[in-house]
């Protein structure tokens, strides 16, 4: 497949025998496809017209471009003369990438899932030339196969369909998306969430978690383990509200699972030993081996919630653990202009000249290859690891079923390290390092070896996830012990470049992603911005990341263009007489249905994320401002109350969400100072050493003439705790509760101690 990296597509058919419509996109996921003998289309009107010209059926392909079982179907069926002859002749073709076109990806993975009960990629679906769905799946093999139908079966029976009951079809397809529509749109009379639901929902939601926590290998729920950060989140934030009420074994249990967890899952195969990073789930109980891709969405949200863990603990395996995501990322997944790119694949060839590529072969290791490579050191290395000349792929009756990874060996931490450098008789930092040096070693080796597939779209939902956990490591780092060392792939990086990055990140976002015109966002860029707008998600979590950058000490602009982007949010998604944000804008008609998305799942839902975004302006505004913020999440929340009674566990941020809402007074923290100053740079750190989800850091340079204006605008009082509180050569700080302040404190330490009492 021709899918090596986005500059080996070529759009000449002088090459191939077969050039489809796909050759003129930008998607790396369509270009994969573009020399298919199947007659492909990109989404959009042409394909419509020609269907109801020709009046036959769509057949809709949805994936994207690090998707192992699109590139089996590929292999299998779109690279197949005889299935491509079937397509072509009875069907309009249509190819998605659901990255690019999330929109067009939920209307019909939700029809599938409300109709067969489970959804996955590659979507296969098949449409009336209106786009009413008529029948769907998921990955079919070519011929029939255990008894059940393959997909040249399929074909043949949805031409039957279509010539002998079409009307009928259409029928039940055009009432499935009414049927949808109905729920999917929930609306909600009542402007505010019944008293006890927050603190309920809460609950349940950590209970129900609680029950399905694995004891023996940490995680939540059996194999195929994924880490849903959003879970252990909210078990971080029910810990830290127990120990408030006074109920610190529920505090310390909540807290005690969520750390065995994110050490379990840095001592698996599902994390990259070699070069940092986390790949999508666990195809076993014990985070051994994984499904190799690696998602940019993951590395954000995990890199947050190991920075939380080391806010708690102050452990610093929890903080190197955040570095070795960011470090890879730094390496790996930006551009030139500071952009973040989206995934890397799975499968790749095992050597140069290989005739078909496979998963996990950048990888694995053989007992042999570690041998030659690491030297000296081998015996000690296989030992950490657990490589074994059969390959080590035999630890849970998953994690290798079909014996594809014989001889080959997923590198996992069986033991922790302190007691393998006594086994070893070894001081832990010596043992360490001979650790850190062996993956040097491993790393340069693999470095040589054919790269997965890297999809370098820029998504502008999963860049603000990353900005975000890039912001706030510039300051919860420097709380890591002076002298502390790290070991590789961990470059041991100041913290302070992490701020930098972000920053590069998001002006991208705002050079090529924003029109100041139009205040609006696109969704995606490659080789240019994609057609697609931006969708309610991209609104909610890049102003997530916004938020993120100012507070941990980044500019006021960044404030005020969350500002802006939340005004334009609330005009574009906002239900303003039902409550709740839709996932699209609605000026799409070729999109049928206009969602209210709840679920947190590998990403959180935008009406979660909107509502602490919320939470968090109406605590920084004043006056009307902030209470309209306040009243928008609250009939946001009061749209999903039947889903935070019912089904807390599908909506775990909500839950958090519904919290912070509920508290009467959420904590402020302000900063006035110079900021170019290393006091300014301490105090922001202090404001961010400990735990707190449900406090506002606000700082002011009293005077940057700009900045005084833009809080004279937006919140006078801040101006003028500014303007009273000026030292000419001290940062002092401020906390603030309940229209109550502190006395103000200029020692970073003096503010660390305020903060936790």
């Amino acid at each position: 497949m021709a899918e090596q990296q986005s500059s080996s597509f070529s759009t000449s058919s002088q090459t191939h025998k077969h050039t489809n419509r796909l050759a003129s996109e930008h998607s790396p996921y369509l270009l994969q496809h573009a020399h298919n003998p199947v007659d492909w289309y990109p989404w959009g009107e042409e394909a419509f017209a020609e269907a109801r010209k020709r009046d036959v059926p769509i057949f809709l392909s949805i994936g994207y471009s690090t998707c192992h079982w699109c590139h089996v179907m590929e292999v299998e069926s779109f690279e197949d003369e005889e299935v491509a002859k079937l397509l072509n002749d009875w069907f309009v073709n249509i190819k998605v990438d659901r990255e690019e076109r999330p929109d067009v990806d939920k209307v019909y993975m939700t029809y599938v899932q409300a109709l067969y009960g489970g959804g996955g990629w590659p979507l296969s679906a098949f449409l009336s030339p209106d786009l009413k769905p008529l029948m769907g799946g998921t990955y079919f093999p070519p011929e029939d196969k255990y008894g059940r139908p393959g997909f040249k079966t399929i074909l043949r029976k949805v031409k039957e369909a279509w010539n002998s009951k079409r009307d009928t079809l259409i029928q039940s397809g055009a009432f499935a998306i009414e049927q949808l529509s109905e729920a999917l749109a929930a609306t909600s009379t009542s402007n505010k969430l019944s008293d006890e639901v927050p603190q309920t929902a809460l609950r349940k939601c950590a209970d129900h978690l609680a029950e399905s926590y694995d004891s023996k290998y940490g995680g939540f729920g059996s194999a195929p383990k994924f880490p849903r950060p959003v879970e252990m989140q909210l078990m971080l934030y029910n810990s830290k509200r127990s120990g408030e009420t006074g109920n610190s074994g529920e505090a310390k249990n909540a807290l005690k699972m969520v750390l065995f967890t994110l050490e379990c899952m840095a001592r698996g195969g599902i994390h990259d030993h070699v070069g940092g990073g986390f790949h999508r789930y666990s195809v076993d109980e014990c985070w051994h081996v994984p499904h190799f891709e690696k998602m940019l969405y993951d590395q954000g949200q995990l890199v947050n919630v190991y920075l939380d863990a080391f806010c708690i603990t102050k452990d610093v395996y929890y903080s190197s653990l955040s570095r070795d995501i960011l470090d890879y990322l730094r390496r790996d997944m930006i551009g030139p202009s500071g952009e973040i790119f989206s995934a890397e694949d799975a499968d790749s060839y095992e050597s140069e000249g290989a005739s078909r590529k496979k998963e996990g072969a950048f990888y694995v290791w053989t007992s042999t290859e570690v041998d030659n490579i690491v030297g000296e050191h081998a015996t000690l290395v296989k030992d950490h690891y657990y490589i074994k000349p059969s390959g080590n792929c035999d630890l849970s009756r998953k994690s290798d079923p079909h014996n594809e990874f014989k001889d080959k060996n997923v590198l996992i931490e069986r033991s922790c390290t302190s007691a393998m450098a006594s086994k070893h008789a070894l001081p832990v930092e010596e043992y360490l390092d001979i650790l850190g040096n062996a993956r040097r070693k491993l790393f340069d080796v693999r470095s040589k070896r054919p790269r997965p597939h890297l999809d370098d779209k820029v998504i502008v939902s999963w860049n603000g996830l990353v900005i975000s956990s890039l912001a706030r490591a510039s300051k919860i780092l420097k709380g890591e012990p002076e002298g502390t060392r790290f070991y590789f792939p961990v470059t041991g990086t100041n913290p302070k470049e992490y701020m930098d990055v972000a920053e590069k990140a998001t002006y991208f976002i705002r050079k090529h992603l924003y029109n100041e015109q139009t205040r609006r966002l696109q969704h995606s860029f490659r080789n240019g911005p994609s057609k697609a707008p931006g969708f309610l998600d991209d609104y909610a979590f890049l102003i997530a990341g916004l938020l993120d950058l100012y507070e941990f000490g980044g500019s006021v602009f960044w404030l005020g263009w969350a500002l802006e982007l939340q005004e334009i949010q609330d005009e574009l998604f906002l239900d303003k007489t039902g409550g709740g944000y839709f996932n699209t804008t609605g000026e799409d008609p070729s999109v049928l249905l206009r969602v209210k998305e709840d679920h947190d799942g590998a990403e959180p839902s935008g009406n979660s994320v909107s509502v602490i975004n919320l939470v968090r302006l109406a605590s920084m505004v004043a006056g009307e401002k902030s209470k309209l913020y306040r009243e928008i999440a609250e009939h946001v929340l009061a749209v999903f109350e039947k889903r935070l009674k019912d089904a807390a566990v599908a909506v775990p941020l909500m839950c958090c969400a519904a919290d912070m809402l509920a508290i009467p007074s959420r904590k402020q923290v302000v900063i006035v100072g110079v900021k170019s100053s290393e006091e300014f740079e301490n105090m922001v750190t202090a404001a961010h050493a400990a735990y707190d989800p449900n406090k506002t850091v606000i700082h002011i340079d009293p005077k940057d003439a700009e900045e005084v204006a833009f809080w004279e605008e937006t919140n006078g009082n801040i101006a003028l705790m500014a303007k009273n509180n000026a030292a000419a050569d001290k940062v002092i700080a401020l906390v603030c509760q309940n229209f109550t302040c502190s006395p103000p404190v200029s020692d970073p330490k003096a503010l660390e101690s305020l903060l936790s009492q």
